[in-house]
């Protein structure tokens, strides 16, 4: 099935400085030196960097799962007041950064209905880039991760084009492609405020030379609606995200029952081909866990999507022992830092035939995949 090759053949189109020229169909000519190596068929995607290791959605993180073998990096997209977008899991941003300490900004809190959520704290949208480089990241799990908030307070909030200026970089420094995984957070919501995030994403990645059906990107979103019509604009890899409850923001605001349980059918799976090339399920989606909490029977999921000719992308793959199948965990199975069988639980998901995964300690991604590959 050709799209169940489609990560094998990517390749680099840019170079750091390179651009699009002209028009969005314009042809990007590359210099042999800018071309690296394919991505692998089997991909280990540093989720929100390498999020276990250093404070999640900053340069440091993103570079640390390069550097710890990650194919590709992940940033979660939202706008900032004047549209540019920035690498933040959510809007709301007192979680991961500083800004509760700053007494310049105590007038921006303010409560807001976020896909249909009541939330309080301080909003990406409210402020420019310029006021929010002047925040400092920091650790959004401390209690899991205590590691990682010595960190705190050191690190910017990435923009998006950094992200894009480092994977190129990187692509250069290493000689292996570094991919991108950028999703849209909150599109409809963002749309709702004149901020929306589709043709600014799709123009960024035009600019910076990410064109074409092998172009080592995949654009994903919860939402539906929005990736529609991002392959209207672009023919760049896409995938669908699903959760393992509920339905998509867009499918709720329009009046459509249908659930992420529907669209995960063999039925469903078929539409989202329509316009996607993979789908990135919570991994419970393919291997629920059973009465013990330990993992249980595959579901179909991976042989529907197949059929379809859609990769598989599985999220979330973490280290500490709250996140681990209770079987998986060792030490002192109830805390909350220590570390358990995270290798043994992203095997057992590679025998059971995905084509990459999320996973916050992307050193322990590596040793997992290359060992099931058999390398050394």
């Amino acid at each position: 099935m050709a799209l169940l090759k489609l990560s094998s053949a990517f390749l680099l189109f840019a170079t750091l400085g390179l651009s699009a020229c002209g028009g969005d169909d314009a042809e990007v000519v590359v210099p042999p030196a800018a071309v690296a190596t394919p991505l692998p068929a089997k991909l280990v995607i540093g989720h929100r960097g390498a999020s276990a290791l250093r404070p999640e959605h900053t340069i440091a993180a993103y570079t640390k799962a390069i550097e710890i073998g990650a194919d590709v990096i992940e940033p979660d997209l939202v706008s900032t007041k004047d549209g540019v977008l920035v690498a933040r899991h959510e809007n709301e941003i007192s979680g991961t950064t500083n800004v509760a300490d700053k007494p310049e900004f105590a007038s921006r809190k303010a409560t807001k209905n976020i896909d249909g959520v009541s939330i309080t704290g301080w909003f990406t949208e409210d402020f420019t880039l310029a006021e929010l480089k002047t925040l400092r990241a920091k650790e959004r799990i401390p209690a899991n991760r205590p590691e990682n908030a010595k960190f705190d307070g050191q690190f910017e909030i990435p923009t998006f084009q950094e992200v894009m200026d480092l994977a190129k970089a990187k692509t250069k420094e290493t000689g292996r492609t570094i991919g991108i995984y950028p999703e849209t957070k909150h599109p409809s919501y963002f749309k709702s405020i004149n901020l929306p995030l589709e043709k600014r994403l799709v123009d960024a990645l035009h600019a910076n030379g990410y064109k074409g059906k092998t172009a080592p990107v995949f654009i994903q979103s919860f939402e539906v609606a929005n990736l529609k019509e991002i392959r209207s604009l672009t023919d760049l890899p896409i995938v669908q995200l699903l959760s393992g409850s509920g339905q998509p923001e867009d499918f709720r605001l329009a009046g459509d029952k249908r659930s992420y349980a529907d669209i995960a059918t063999a039925a469903g799976l078929k539409e989202v081909a329509l316009y996607a090339n993979g789908i990135g399920p919570a991994k419970d989606m393919i291997i629920p866990r059973d009465a013990n909490n330990n993992l249980g029977t595959p579901t179909g999921l991976v042989k529907d999507a197949h059929a379809a000719n859609l990769l598989l992308h599985p999220y979330t793959f973490r280290p500490e022992n709250p996140f681990l199948p209770a079987n998986l965990r060792k030490g002192d199975v109830k805390s909350l830092t220590e570390r358990g069988d995270l290798a043994a639980e992203i095997t057992v998901f590679l025998q059971a035939g995905i084509d990459g995964f999320f996973t916050d300690d992307p050193s322990i991604g590596r040793a997992a995949l290359d060992a099931y590959l058999g390398k050394k």
